[in-house]
């Protein structure tokens, strides 16, 4: 019974650490730079005209530069892309999305670490990743110790 009664306390606690980042600033700032990137008709234009290109580019990578169109898709491609990324609502949403994703790469590592100074937190960045025994890329296959 005293482990249901833990396990109901750690789970109530950890609803409410999911309280508290939603109430954030930093959840309110992607909340906000998503619903532009959503609503803004020039974003939506630009994120629509390069997933086209993408399609068409998923294609040519088929066959390579034996495709008959290869170099007018791969350049069209390029412009489509930067195009988007260029795009300030776009731009905008980025930064906030990281913003969020350091925040919850932090708290993971900040729970992991009040356990074990050898539990692995998979954030994705190498800052929080330093602490384990494999930064995520090593490229020797395992000769690190890591378990990749």
């Amino acid at each position: 019974m005293l482990a249901t009664v833990e396990r109901i306390q750690i789970i109530e606690e950890a609803e409410m650490i999911g309280n508290w980042i939603n109430e954030s600033a930093v959840a309110d700032t992607y909340r906000f730079f998503y619903h532009k990137l959503q609503t803004d008709a020039e974003t939506r234009e630009k994120i629509a005209a390069f997933v086209k290109m993408k399609d068409l580019y998923d294609d040519v990578q088929r066959f390579g530069r034996y495709h008959p169109d290869y170099k007018q898709i791969m350049t069209e491609t390029r412009i489509r892309k930067r195009e988007m990324d260029m795009d300030e609502n776009v731009a905008n949403f980025r930064r906030a999305e990281n913003d969020l994703q350091s925040l919850l790469d932090e708290i993971s590592t900040l729970i992991g670490r009040s356990v074990s100074e050898h539990i692995k937190v998979p954030t994705g960045n190498p800052f929080f990743d330093s602490g384990s025994s494999c930064s995520g890329g090593c490229g020797t296959g395992g000769g690190c110790g890591c378990s990749a």
